[in-house]
């Protein structure tokens, strides 16, 4: 009897605990991608060029206005709930309208119940808060627009006061380094490039007062010259500090009228609050110099979503945005970031243009999204932005030419790169970029669980692939032509699609051969000058063992950006340049940018092949390792990974590896005798080639072996 009474007492006691452990912690619902719309359209337009603004030049979406949130439950007994909405709304439960409820507290009545809440905003994002013990607001919400209904997205916020249009940047206050004053001007110089709100601190007098803004001090004292400025109009009688939009700059040039004058100039810093987990450092000091600079480059770059640069263009591009995805999963593996860049870009339907109106665009956003599902294993994210992805696809089908070859049609940008080149006809690297895209979207199809499309992509995949090679391989030149004119080969080769037809694994070893000395290897093919082409050729050399060419280049090019005194990584970087020239682009003095994100790509080339970590199935269920010293004495670092860190030290006598909390890796290692792991064991797979399978979670592994 005693027992049971105390068992009893147990269960009381428990109870509240259990019973809340079952609620579930209500949370802002959006209609999925609407958030992500908003947040970059707000990005796009802060650009602005020698103070006019500079809105986007293609279709730009905003959030649908008006939606209905809709559940149904059924209820044992009445219940208490709150609601919160970004805009004006109604609840209906049961098709009867609630009037004269207080929102913060009313009731839900017993049984079955049909509850909608009608939301209209044209200002920013609808959305809504809904708190109650059973029926919270969360993904298992539907949220419809024109009749059609999905499952909402959720917002990580469970704050009334904090819905998704809130969303801001972390601030910071920071001082200039040093402070010349003249006659005519004050010139602020912050020490490396840096972005933020400008704050002139008691400004006060009649008059102008101009602030240049300049990545270099040449730019910043080029006055109008320069890229960005603004003026500010003084009129008052009373002394203030004035916020600027945020700018990027090292330096600022204060000119003003002879009846104004302020006390001083600071700013806000304006940054992503993220975990630098990814880190890299080896036996050159100058390779962790460029390692450290591209991290600070790619986190100034990383915003509400991936720009492509600070000061120019401060916009998504689709292209620039695939780089970003990949070095985030090797520094910061910020997912949301990616999500919010990948939403944004795509916009709503029907898809009427390219992405960024960029032919290329289109197919690097869909290989964007198996990137994305391979390092994250994120399948709601898969799911909800299939249906659009899907669509794509058929957009850029419907766009083939008559011979269905991927070709520019009219209205499309073909871009490539910048490199002079022809672009007329069928460019093999635009068609090798669709086939990729339909292996993306098959990978998706099955995810999302539409098997017709995952078999037919496949199968398209296949058979293009085939048609490929025949179309483009020359034996002749042993590498893939660069494009067809009138459906007849031109004898013009190029970089693009060789390398990258190596980087996706999309050619056969012998062909991979060929193209290394025919085309890679070769200074008298068209040479590579931005760092946004220089890094797949980078990668697709790694792929095929050039890790010293790999790392020789790195210190030449990004360390050629260094000792010309560069704080963040450019967008293009030309070592034959004169001094005078180096700043130039599109025709203008100061053009380039001078904090570009894919200047930052070492981050990926570092993480992906020296330390040489890559998923091998979604969400790093499995992964391998294989760390390349490329010449160098000792690496040593971490790739993030959803279940954690992978930590490795490697030098020629020992590598050291410690074991996420999940997955399941295999080491690969080539050593001139068989290594030894305790308790391990090594595989022999030819070629002076070992496996070690690295199945224990949070493990530290220690293998002897003899560097090559």
């Amino acid at each position: 009897m005693k027992s049971t009474i105390h068992a009893l007492l147990l269960l009381l006691f428990l109870a509240p605990f259990y019973l809340g452990a079952q609620e579930s912690t209500a949370k802002w619902i959006y209609y999925p991608g609407d958030f992500e719309i908003y947040i970059q359209n707000k990005l796009n337009m802060e650009r602005s060029e020698r103070n006019q603004p500079y809105p986007p030049f293609w279709r730009t979406d905003m959030p649908y206005c008006i939606l209905d949130f809709s559940k149904q439950v059924t209820l044992k007994q009445p219940e208490k709930a709150s609601i919160y909405v970004d805009g004006q709304y109604y609840i209906s439960i049961n098709d009867k309208i609630l009037y004269d409820f207080d929102p913060k507290e009313f009731e839900i009545p017993a049984g079955t119940n049909n509850i909608r809440i009608h939301v209209a905003n044209f200002q920013t994002v609808p959305s809504m808060l809904f708190q109650s013990k059973s029926i919270p607001s969360d993904d298992t919400w539907d949220v419809v627009y024109n009749g059609n209904a999905i499952h909402a997205s959720v917002y990580n916020s469970s704050n009334p006061s904090t819905p998704p249009s809130s969303f801001r940047l972390q601030t910071k206050p920071m001082k200039a380094q040093s402070v010349v004053k003249e006659a005519n001007y004050t010139l602020y110089d912050f020490g490396k490039n840096t972005f933020g709100f400008p704050i002139l601190e008691g400004l006060k007098g009649n008059g102008k007062v101009y602030l240049y803004y300049g990545e270099s001090k040449e730019e910043a004292m080029a006055d109008k010259t320069a890229e960005t400025w603004d003026v500010i109009h003084v009129n008052g009688d009373n002394p203030q500090n004035d916020t600027l939009a945020t700018k990027a700059f090292r330096f600022i040039k204060v000119v003003g009228d002879p009846a104004t004058s302020f006390k001083d100039l600071s700013m806000l810093y304006e940054y992503l609050p993220v975990t630098y987990r990814g880190k890299f450092s080896c036996s050159d000091e100058l390779l962790n110099r460029i390692y450290s600079t591209a991290l600070y480059t790619f986190h100034l770059t990383t915003r509400e979503c991936h720009l492509d640069g600070i000061k120019r263009d401060r916009w998504s591009w689709s292209g620039d945005a695939l780089q970003s995805y990949w070095m985030n999963f090797y520094s910061f593996f910020d997912e949301d970031v990616n999500k919010r860049t990948l939403w944004g870009l795509r916009g709503h339907s029907p898809i009427n243009c390219h992405i960024n109106t960029i032919l290329d665009y289109t197919y690097y956003w869909m290989i964007g999204i198996e990137s994305q599902y391979l390092y994250t294993g994120d399948t709601t994210f898969i799911k909800q932005i299939y249906p659009r992805m899907k669509e794509t696809m058929q957009f850029a089908t419907s766009r083939l030419n008559n011979e269905g070859l991927a070709a520019g049609m009219p209205g499309d940008w073909v871009f490539v790169d910048w490199a002079p080149m022809s672009k007329d006809g069928v460019l093999s690297f635009e068609q090798l970029l669709y086939i990729k895209s339909l292996k993306a979207i098959a990978t998706c199809a099955e995810v999302a669980n539409d098997k017709e499309t995952a078999t037919k992509a496949s199968q398209q995949y296949d058979h293009l692939l085939k048609q490929f090679n025949d179309l483009f391989w020359s034996d002749q030149k042993k590498a893939y032509i660069h494009n067809l004119i009138n459906n007849k080969r031109t004898e013009e080769v190029t970089r693009y699609a060789n390398m990258f037809s190596i980087l996706f694994d999309m050619t056969d070893a012998s062909k991979k051969e060929e193209i290394k000395e025919s085309v890679l290897m070769n200074p008298n093919i068209l040479q590579i000058t931005t760092p946004y082409m220089k890094f797949y050729e980078l990668a697709s050399l790694c792929e095929i063992g050039e890790y010293k060419k790999v790392l020789d280049y790195v210190r030449s090019y990004w360390g050629g950006m260094l000792s010309l005194g560069a704080t963040t990584f450019w967008e293009a970087y030309d070592p034959k340049a004169a001094a005078n020239e180096h700043y130039q682009m599109y025709g203008r003095p100061f053009g380039k940018s001078l904090c570009h994100a894919w200047g930052a790509n070492p981050i990926y080339l570092f993480g992906r092949y020296y330390l040489g970590v890559v998923p091998t199935k979604p969400g790093y269920k499995e992964y391998n390792i294989q760390p390349e010293l490329g010449g160098l004495q000792w690496i040593n670092g971490a790739v993030p990974t959803p279940n954690g860190d992978i930590q490795i030290k490697i030098d020629t006598k020992k590598i050291e590896v410690t074991s996420p909390k999940e997955g399941i890796g295999t080491l690969i290692i080539k050593s001139g005798k068989k290594p030894v792991c305790k308790g391990v064991t090594v595989n022999p797979k030819g070629d002076k080639t070992y496996h070690i399978t690295l199945d224990k979670p949070n493990y530290h592994y220690v293998i002897t072996y003899k560097a090559l």
